[in-house]
């Protein structure tokens, strides 16, 4: 379902930018607030932690409102709209189980350039929190294994291509820094998974 909703939102904003375009009579310049929806993947590294090899990504629907202090520079709260769901295998590519995270980000940016410019890239850095749930992971000793909540930073580097001085598509990548602790049985373990995903994401947005 996550794959054939990211297929229709890029066909629509590949459908949508020509009537976008036919709006030309003022300019981004001056306008202090943007959103943005759109659909990314996230992709967990490998070898999170000891026993654990590949960890699956997947798509999520996103979104994101962004307040411009002038034309460069932003505070963007950004967030995915559904749960990434990752199915967990060894190190010997059987699975050992899934779970689902939601994660939640406030970043400052930079946006290079004129408002109107037709291609402006923009960096960010701030702090993001990820929620893990619905771990279907082995019990071990009888007790439920879970994932405590990431937290940490984040950075992002990406690009907008304005259609006109209101509509823009956006195409960004996002690095979390994510260590989160295993517990067990809603105990601590003192074990870390390595998880440092990169969040690759596309998207349609207007300003205003």
């Amino acid at each position: 379902m996550r794959i054939i909703t990211a297929l229709a939102l890029a066909t629509a904003t590949v459908i949508a930018a020509p009537a976008f375009a036919q709006d030309n009579t003022d300019t981004a310049s001056g306008k202090r607030f943007a959103v943005v929806g759109g659909i990314a993947h996230l992709q967990p590294k490998g070898d999170a932690g000891a026993g654990i090899g590949d960890i699956d990504g997947d798509p999520a629907p996103t979104l994101s409102a962004s307040w411009y202090l002038n034309d460069n520079f932003a505070v963007e709260l950004w967030g995915a709209a559904d749960k990434f769901n990752h199915r967990v295998n060894s190190d010997t590519g059987a699975k050992l189980g899934t779970v689902e995270q939601q994660p939640l980000a406030l970043s400052a940016q930079y946006h290079f350039g004129q408002a109107d410019t037709t291609f402006r890239p923009f960096v960010g850095v701030g702090y993001y929190e990820s929620n893990f749930s619905n771990e279907d992971i082995p019990a071990l000793d009888g007790l439920h294994v879970g994932v405590e909540t990431a937290k940490g930073a984040i950075g992002t580097v990406g690009v907008d291509m304005n259609i006109n001085p209101t509509w823009f598509v956006r195409a960004d990548a996002r690095y979390l820094h994510a260590r989160p602790e295993l517990t067990v049985g809603g105990q601590g373990s003192g074990s870390d998974l390595k998880l440092d995903p990169w969040v690759v994401g596309l998207g349609i947005g207007a300003r205003f």
